[in-house]
């Protein structure tokens, strides 16, 4: 009798390990669609002047690209959930409303989104704020940005900087002043100048240091001690690195560059060689650097990660062919996980964490926008069929409440915006204008 128990155990482990292996096996198989395989770039746009409307090729009419496009960025920037508001006349904010702040990422964010649509006025508001609540006028950390601020009262939350912010903006104001010149009220390419000669004057003085660590030529997870000498994958930008060695001209040029390939490298080594996922924050080894109990999983920051590689496969694709890969690992892996049904935090090695990161008064996993956003821009460099199906649900989904209440115009919404902007080929390299 016990036999026969033993035996019929092993039947049903045997059915439970067979259904697993089918599944991943299907998963594992190229999927059927009438469109083909995705096209591949050899070049960037960085030479070939070129981007790609991957919503074009997938079969959506031009009209309908511009009209997605103009939503998005109407329900970000001026519909009833917007997330910009303008204040004091001539200036404005982008605020995260679930933590009733203004972040540098959120700033920085909607810069080079106006920088990208070519709204001035936008920009300019968003700058006038910027430097007046945000930005410090003297002291160690001068020219550097306090990452939260009070936008109803312009205390600051908190002194320091994040990285990221400091990134951003620096960009940002280098394609304005390629775009509009910087004799229209505001020099662009002075203030960022001052953030990048600021940025390498720092020497330690009260704990705060180059945004970059000079060392390892990676971008640091703070620009301060304590995480002077660790990161956060999302904050690699190779793409960016490119932009300033190419336009900051401040006499850096070969370690922007260096910076860039860095980044690179640290990218094959921070994501998984079977999921593709990255944790959201790393020691510049790659390892997971395990911060509390935030760090060491794939959560809300390491959702940038496919779109920033896809953006610099986009812009200058040095790395194509790992850039190709890591996109057919990463959407094998959520399109098995259920192309309708994926989550928003896994453990890098794609199973489930034992916490979940909450987000406005809410703790649970959800198939989030944001998300789903930035894995369609991974499509870009797909070269499976899979890839037109992250791009058909990029298409279908909606900046709206979920079903149990939760919504977030802020980080949903700006990686939405940035999402569609990339696949329309509307996310470009802002060169200097002729007239």
């Amino acid at each position: 009798m016990k036999q026969r128990i033993y035996l019929s155990g092993l039947f049903f482990i045997g059915l439970i390990l067979l259904s697993g292996a089918i599944k991943a096996q299907n998963c594992d198989e190229e999927v059927e669609d009438p469109r083909g395989k995705m096209q591949t770039w050899e070049k960037g746009a960085w030479e070939t002047g070129e981007y790609r409307n991957l919503f074009l090729e997938a079969g959506y009419s031009q009209a309908e690209i511009d009209a997605k496009l103009k939503k998005a960025y109407y329900d970000v920037f001026e519909g009833p959930n917007r997330v910009y508001f303008e204040v004091e006349d001539s200036l404005a904010y982008v605020s995260d409303l679930k933590n009733e702040d203004a972040r540098t990422e959120g700033l920085s964010y909607g810069l080079m989104v106006a920088v990208q649509f070519d709204k001035k006025e936008v920009f300019d508001k968003l700058w006038r704020w910027t430097e007046k609540y945000m930005q410090h006028q003297e002291g160690p950390s001068e020219a550097y940005f306090a990452w939260s601020v009070d936008p109803k009262t312009g205390k600051k939350n908190a002194e320091g900087s994040a990285s990221d912010g400091e990134l951003f903006f620096v960009t940002a104001l280098l394609f304005a002043s390629n775009l509009w010149g910087n004799d229209t009220g505001i020099n662009y390419y002075a203030e960022a100048r001052r953030i990048l000669d600021a940025m390498w004057s720092k020497d330690g003085t009260n704990g705060v240091r180059n945004v970059l660590n000079e060392e390892h030529k990676q971008i640091t997870f703070v620009p301060h001690d304590g995480g002077y000498d660790w990161t956060d994958p999302s904050y690699h930008v190779p793409a960016f690195f490119e932009i300033w060695a190419e336009y900051a001209n401040d006499g850096r040029e070969e370690f922007y560059r260096a910076t860039a390939d860095t980044a690179r490298v640290f990218l094959h080594r921070a994501t998984h060689p079977e999921t593709g996922l990255t944790p959201d924050y790393a020691e510049f080894s790659g390892e997971p650097h395990s911060r509390g109990k935030m760090g060491d999983a794939f959560r809300y920051d390491s959702w940038r990660v496919p779109f920033n590689i896809a953006m610099d496969y986009s812009w200058y694709a040095k790395d194509r062919e790992w850039q190709q890969q890591y996109a057919q690992r990463f959407q094998n892996f959520l399109y098995c996980e259920g192309l309708e049904t994926y989550v928003d935090q896994y453990n890098i090695d794609g199973s489930t964490p034992d916490w979940i990161l909450p987000a406005g008064g809410f703790q649970k996993l959800r198939h989030s926008l944001g998300l789903i956003s930035t894995a369609g821009t991974a499509s870009l460099m797909a070269t499976h069929p899979k890839g037109w199906k992250f791009v058909d649900e990029i298409w279908d989904a909606k900046l709206e409440p979920y079903e149990d209440g939760y919504f977030d115009p802020y980080f949903d919404g700006l990686l939405y915006l940035f999402s569609l902007m990339q696949l329309s080929g509307n996310y470009q390299i802002i060169t200097p204008q002729t007239n």
